[in-house]
């Protein structure tokens, strides 16, 4: 054999352990790459399934938070407008009944003052029919008296 050819050999050699070494770390890169791959895919799949309930549980709490009292407030005004409605219902039934019995005073007046006036137009109308008759002085019917 050659010495050269004894020499092309052992670097070759030489070249395909380095290269078999550096394949080695590339292979150990890459199934390392593939793990990490994986287990990065194995999480999101965990939050692609757990994300839409946490979030809808954390909206739903927040919603909780905010409007209940907003959902009090309202109760509360619905309240006191069912009481101002009441008040309300209760001051128009006394002002009709104070109307209506306003109205009942003037109708009570109005026939008050009619009677009033037909018993003057009454005796103003004798006194008249007894002025046509004979007229008789009041000192000399006291004279005769005596």
């Amino acid at each position: 054999m050659d010495e050269q050819a004894l020499e092309r050999a052992r670097k070759r050699i030489a070249e395909a352990r380095r290269g078999r070494n550096e394949e080695g770390r590339f292979e150990a890169a890459l199934r390392r790459s593939r793990a990490e791959v994986e287990a990065l895919a194995a999480v999101t799949q965990e939050l692609e399934t757990a994300l839409p309930d946490r979030v809808g549980e954390a909206v739903q709490e927040g919603l909780r938070r905010e409007v209940l009292p907003v959902a009090r407030n309202l109760g509360e005004i619905k309240g006191l407008l069912n009481n101002a409605v009441t008040r309300l219902e209760r001051l128009e039934q006394e002002l009709d009944a104070e109307r209506n019995a306003r109205l009942d005073d003037l109708t009570l007046l109005v026939d008050l003052v009619t009677k009033g006036w037909q018993t003057v137009d009454r005796r103003l109308e004798r006194i008249e029919r007894g002025a046509t008759a004979e007229i008789v002085p009041l000192h000399e019917h006291v004279a005769a008296a005596s």
